[in-house]
């Protein structure tokens, strides 16, 4: 495996200056944004799909430091009901035919979260249901059946058609993807190039054991992110793990995002990216440093001492 880094941790430094940096603390390869809930505060969209020249001096950017792009992102929720669902579902149809450009084969994105129903103006993230309310499911169902799914055989067809090889969908919550389960349902219903982009910060703090989450996906792996997340004591077991505190509201929170290793030891995560290598898995791992407990200098330099230590080479 090799290590990247995902940009917008950088927002503040130019692009080049972010490359300097990046290449100094011993990062060959970037996880880039293009749009989505990100400003993309690095790359000018409309500038890189329409002027060849400016194409030609962004990848100059990177070849002359020996670096290269491991995927494009565009996080966001293209099934928004909203302007902002537009926006988003631009960016991912541009961001397709912007890898083509540039030849990059991977996107990072999110599954994206419908209303529960044609009237609803905002998204509806549904995790419960059983016999009773008797509509959650059918609400479940028109979001899956009526939206989710011709929208990404639409994107599956229109990524294959600029050369994009595979999209990995973070497994975030308030999406509809968000664990195997639900990647497999839309995975069998578009097709293989949808996979998961394994974020194992999210998958403990929602409960699941991201080890045994990455035996279950085998060759669905498309992207792995190393990104730590803390489950704080004696806030969860008062407050439970259903947090609603804003992330910069740390002290209060029953779990945080942190750098990798202090959340999980070194040793879980040798064993992590072990059993990832075991499925085939040989790609790149993107640092995403959101921790803010310490500084972004320090928070880079301990996480990349940590991936640097534990992943799969």
């Amino acid at each position: 495996m090799k290590l990247s880094c995902c940009t917008d941790v950088l927002s503040k430094l130019s692009f080049e200056d972010m490359l300097d940096t990046l290449k100094l603390k011993g990062v060959n390869a970037i996880e880039i944004t293009t749009g989505g809930w990100s400003s993309a505060p690095h790359l000018n969209m409309t500038k890189l799909l329409t002027d060849a020249g400016a194409r030609e001096v962004f990848q100059s950017a990177l070849s002359k430091r020996g670096m290269t792009i491991a995927a494009l992102n565009c996080s966001g929720n293209p099934l928004d009901p909203g302007p902002m669902g537009q926006a988003h579902k631009e960016a991912a149809f541009n961001t397709m035919e912007l890898a083509g450009l540039l030849g990059v084969k991977k996107i990072v994105m999110m599954s994206g979260l419908p209303p529960a129903s044609p009237e609803d103006t905002v998204p509806n993230w549904i995790t419960y249901t059983v016999s009773w309310p008797a509509d959650l499911k059918e609400k479940l169902d028109y979001q899956w059946n009526d939206v989710a799914i011709p929208f990404w055989k639409a994107l599956v067809a229109h990524a294959e058609h600029h050369g994009v090889e595979k999209i990995a969908l973070e497994n975030f919550s308030a999406q509809l993807v968000w664990n195997p389960e639900t990647l497999f349902r839309l995975r069998n219903a578009v097709g293989p190039m949808v996979g998961l982009n394994v974020d194992p910060s999210h998958m403990i703090w929602m409960g699941m054991d991201p080890i045994a989450v990455v035996r279950e996906l085998g060759d669905a792996i498309h992207h792995v992110h190393g990104k730590d997340v803390r489950l704080e004591k004696g806030m969860v077991e008062k407050n439970g793990l259903l947090e609603t505190k804003v992330v910069e509201d740390v002290a209060n929170r029953t779990w945080n995002y942190v750098a990798v290793g202090c959340g999980r030891d070194l040793q879980w995560w040798k064993e992590f990216f072990s059993v990832i290598r075991m499925t085939g898995y040989n790609g790149f791992v993107s640092l995403e440093m959101e921790d803010l407990t310490m500084s972004v200098e320090a928070g880079l330099d301990t996480s990349i001492a940590a991936l640097k230590q534990t992943i799969s080479q």
